[in-house]
């Protein structure tokens, strides 16, 4: 599934994010007990039905966003209280391997010599954010080269 396109709100995007819903939530009509409904996994899928939301400086939604912001909105959703900084997320995360990050860990990026834009990882090496270079709420690969020089580290918060 290409990702690229999920920042617009065209029919394939739509189709993208619901699949990435259905892998995030499990194919079950009926509630269950696992790691998918985690309040962390809760939050990874509010997050992704924010994209293409307009990135606000200072946003924290439902009219826009910046990246800390999203992810404070995105855990209220999921009935979990967390700081609103990135700063402040990024003290409050416990330190994971990326190999071991599952779908609502944090990671963490350096922008301008300390960390200062966060994202929430989705699993597939994908995160959802709001780039504070404008634009709107969108889901990235930390394979791309950009995110890949500038990533600090994944962080899971103690829920």
């Amino acid at each position: 599934m290409a990702y690229a396109a999920v920042a617009g709100r065209n029919r394939r995007s739509r189709f993208g994010i619901a699949m990435l819903l259905i892998a995030l939530a499990g194919c079950s009509a009926e509630p269950r007990r696992t790691a998918d409904s985690s309040p962390a996994a809760r939050a990874a899928a509010a997050a992704i039905h924010q994209v293409g939301a307009p990135y606000q400086y200072g946003g924290a939604g439902p009219n826009g966003f910046d990246c800390s912001g999203l992810v404070y909105y995105s855990f209220r959703k999921a009935g979990v209280r967390v700081p609103r900084t990135s700063a402040d997320q990024f003290h409050a995360a416990r330190p994971v391997p990326l190999d071991d990050a599952r779908p609502g860990d944090l990671v963490f990026f350096r922008l301008e010599n300390k960390v200062s834009h966060v994202g929430i990882y989705l699993g597939n090496r994908r995160f959802v954010h709001a780039p504070s270079h404008g634009g709107s709420v969108e889901v990235e690969s930390l394979e791309n080269r950009y995110y890949e020089r500038h990533l600090v580290r994944a962080g899971r918060l103690d829920l």
